[in-house]
């Protein structure tokens, strides 16, 4: 018998809240399907569903939450234009615009999520598998392919001749070992004449602090040293 895989894309706040509601409150229902936990239904790309129905999947299913409930305001309004366009677009390729469904379950709502996956397990079967479908005179959806690894590499050049290097005169070889050992010969006695200039200068002695200057106060002239002035 013919068992449906199907792609559900649930809204992390209300949608796959209410699957979780319905595993631990012991509800069955089909497992057919297999849950991609998104932000929000609006995060849903149209290309996401394409890529499930070229992989693959027989069905995809979006839940997402009520018109008015959205956790980010309108993003379930983009799903509902988006899947009206999907709709459309599913049917010119020749594809039964059934296989995908959209649906509004909160969080509170885990028997409604099991009633709507049974419903659309069920509708895909009577269906039948997609590739049958697409043999009978349908086209997959074109979607640009991953990129391979080997993309950011350079291509392989080709390997350079090897050039016979030209043979170089004894003279020339002699004249130019000389010159190398003439050059550091006069970087040595350079060398040598800075250290003596350095260690030749003598130390400066150790400054006195400046301090502030003393104020000239005006000496007091005593009755003694008067007289004494007189005197002279």
């Amino acid at each position: 018998m013919f068992e449906p895989r199907i792609v559900c894309f649930f809204c992390k706040w209300c949608t796959y809240a209410g699957a979780d509601l319905a595993g631990t409150s012991r509800k069955q229902y089909p497992p057919n399907g297999v849950v991609v936990r998104v932000n929000c239904s609006g995060r849903i790309d149209p290309q996401h569903v394409l890529w499930a129905f070229r992989e693959g999947a027989d069905g995809v299913l979006i839940g997402g939450c009520h018109p008015g409930d959205c956790h980010y305001q309108d993003g379930n309004y983009k799903t509902m234009r988006r899947v009206a366009f999907l709709k459309r677009m599913l049917e010119d390729m020749g594809v039964d615009p059934k296989r995908l469904h959209l649906e509004w379950i909160s969080a509170a709502e885990g028997e409604k999520l099991v009633h709507v996956m049974s419903d659309f397990v069920e509708s895909v079967r009577e269906l039948g598998p997609m590739e049958v479908e697409l043999a009978g005179g349908g086209r997959l959806p074109v979607v640009p392919p991953p990129m391979p690894k080997t993309a950011g590499k350079k291509p392989a050049t080709k390997p350079r001749k090897k050039v016979a290097k030209k043979p170089v005169n004894a003279k020339k070889k002699a004249a130019k070992a000389k010159k190398k050992v003439a050059k550091k010969a006069a970087t040595a006695k350079k060398t040598v004449k800075t250290k003596r200039r350095t260690s030749a200068k003598p130390k400066k002695k150790p400054t006195k602090k400046a301090g502030r200057p003393r104020k000239k106060t005006a000496k007091r002239t005593t009755r003694k040293t008067a007289a004494r002035r007189k005197k002279r």
